[in-house]
């Protein structure tokens, strides 16, 4: 019988392999959803494996004061895409959602509708991205609400490894979300190899120190197609060295040499981190609807599960 994606997850011995995804834009009606999503089912169809994440697509103009790359546009409720891509691919999906904009009673609402209308057991919970916005739900009170609740959810958080570069206590905030039910984290995408060795390694250390098991951590990578792709991804904050920047301007396919540089990223953080007694996993996503930068996807996913399904085997051995 096959594992569930929960079972993968906290069993250090399996691997775990994800495709992200956000949602179709607010309004789009059901048939051309259901298009949206076969198509990209149709395009996974040439891939191995072992869920899907769907993303919850917050405003972040409050965080930064640069402005949007690409305009903002609101989804479709993500556990309603949710549904539609579990059932169309019959494989088990992460959903994510924004805490921020609901109050207390409202987010227990949410709790109860997601458990009995949506059946979705598997959740990343996101806090505000700014706290100079409207917060009506910080990310400790929904933690305590999830406690509360009576549903038994399968909770994510995430981890960011440019906010350990700067404040060097994202580790620790990795182990206060694990106390307060978090199973396993989603990293930002990585671009910035050295930032997430470092968070990795402080992670574990700090995990061994309190004789406690490290939870899985799934490294997110994206490819990069060129200029406004990579000016999004540093709105977003993700932190692309220099040297990685004009490797992708300067290349002659800047989305191949992204594919390259996220090869180079996995193989130096899984070369630092053999050691550490910490289980990894793999979330591939395109940050654009551009089908070049999707078919670029299915194609860095292919690699790095190659990379990491090695690396796994190699550690079972030793």
């Amino acid at each position: 019988m096959a594992l569930s994606l929960q079972q993968k997850i906290t069993d250090p011995a399996q691997g775990v392999y994800l495709i992200g995804t956000t949602p179709p834009k607010a309004g789009t009606d059901i048939e051309k959803t259901t298009r949206i999503a076969k198509k990209l089912l149709a395009r996974l169809n040439e891939i191995e494996y072992d869920g899907l994440i769907v993303y919850d697509i917050q405003d972040e103009s409050s965080r930064v004061a640069a402005e949007r790359p690409f305009p903002f546009h609101s989804t479709l409720d993500p556990r309603d895409y949710s549904v539609l891509l579990r059932e169309l691919a019959q494989q088990d999906v992460i959903t994510y959602k924004s805490v921020a904009q609901r109050d207390a009673a409202e987010f227990h609402t949410w709790l109860t509708e997601t458990e009995q209308q949506y059946a979705l057991r598997n959740l990343v919970l996101v806090g505000s991205p700014s706290s100079n916005g409207d917060i009506k739900l910080s990310l400790p009170e929904a933690y305590q609400q999830l406690a509360a609740h009576d549903a038994q959810f399968h909770l994510g958080g995430v981890a960011i490894a440019e906010r350990h570069a700067k404040k060097g206590n994202e580790h620790l905030r990795l182990i206060e979300k694990s106390a307060q039910g978090c199973q396993f984290f989603i990293s930002q995408a990585v671009y910035n190899a050295q930032a997430t060795i470092d968070l990795l390694t402080s992670y574990a250390r700090s995990c061994k120190q309190q004789g406690i098991s490290p939870k899985r951590i799934i490294l997110t990578f994206t490819p990069c197609g060129g200029e406004q792709t990579l000016t999004f991804m540093q709105w977003l904050g993700i932190s692309v060295p220099e040297g990685s920047k004009y490797r992708i301007l300067d290349a002659a396919n800047p989305l191949n040499e992204s594919i390259k540089i996220c090869r180079d990223n996995l193989q130096q953080i899984l070369h630092h981190c053999a050691a550490l007694d910490l289980p990894l996993g793999l979330n591939v996503e395109s940050l654009t609807n551009r089908r070049e930068e999707i078919d670029a996807a299915i194609r860095l996913f292919r690699l790095l599960k190659a990379m990491m399904e090695l690396h796994l085997a190699e550690k079972q051995v030793a």
